[in-house]
């Protein structure tokens, strides 16, 4: 009986790993296939124009249906995108040379039912919107079109780099929690919904023309 128990599991054995393999591929092909769109890596345009340099991007992502639902209450949402650029060093860990920020506040006006969008450099504060670029949409959707597209945004002046010296610019988009509610703060903890982050890398020579 010992041995008919044993030539059994051991024939069973290779279809039992070979079923595991087969569940393991197709629940790694099926997250594959979900995976968000929000992840892709932001294509970078470096220029330099009048002893500057201006990135532009356009950005691949969505808003769930949670952070919608949120700005119809009138929550306003930021999000940040900062740009550093670093010079590569073969012997120790890249050097920041500049940093560059630019935040962007949508929120919902019920009274006149537009959407009003501020952009600036720095953080975001109350007081300070005034000197933001204001601008007004009918929905949100059209103020997300502006959100996603970045052209010629002022990163770096030149005569703060050196000539002919390698630079690596990296570009992080993200939605700015810690300037919800703190109650929302807390409830967003963990959840994709509210999960927007994209970053990308860029060479750049700051001796040649670009």
């Amino acid at each position: 009986m010992m041995v008919f128990i044993t030539h059994c599991w051991k024939s069973l054995l290779p279809r039992l790993l070979l079923g595991w393999l087969a569940a393991a591929v197709l629940g790694l092909g099926a997250a594959l296939a979900q995976a968000p769109e929000d992840t892709e890596r932001p294509m970078l345009r470096l220029e330099r124009i009048d002893d500057a340099i201006w990135l532009s991007t356009q950005l691949q992502f969505d808003l769930s249906p949670a952070v919608v639902d949120a700005l119809h209450k009138g929550i306003p949402v930021f999000f940040v995108a900062q740009a550093d650029v670093l010079r590569e060093r073969w012997y120790w860990t890249n050097k920041r040379i500049v940093t560059a920020k630019r935040q962007f506040r949508l929120a919902y006006q019920p009274l006149t039912n537009r959407w009003r969008l501020n952009i600036t450099s720095g953080e975001v504060v109350e007081p300070a919107l005034g000197l933001a670029l204001n601008q007004s949409f009918e929905s949100w959707k059209d103020a997300l079109a502006t959100v996603r597209r970045i052209t010629r945004w002022k990163i770096a002046d030149t005569p703060e780099l050196k000539a002919n010296a390698a630079y690596l610019v990296a570009f992080r988009f993200r939605l700015d929690l810690t300037q919800l509610p703190r109650p929302l703060q807390i409830g967003t903890l963990g959840q994709s919904d509210w999960s927007v982050e994209l970053a990308g890398e860029q060479l750049l020579d700051a001796g040649s023309d670009q």
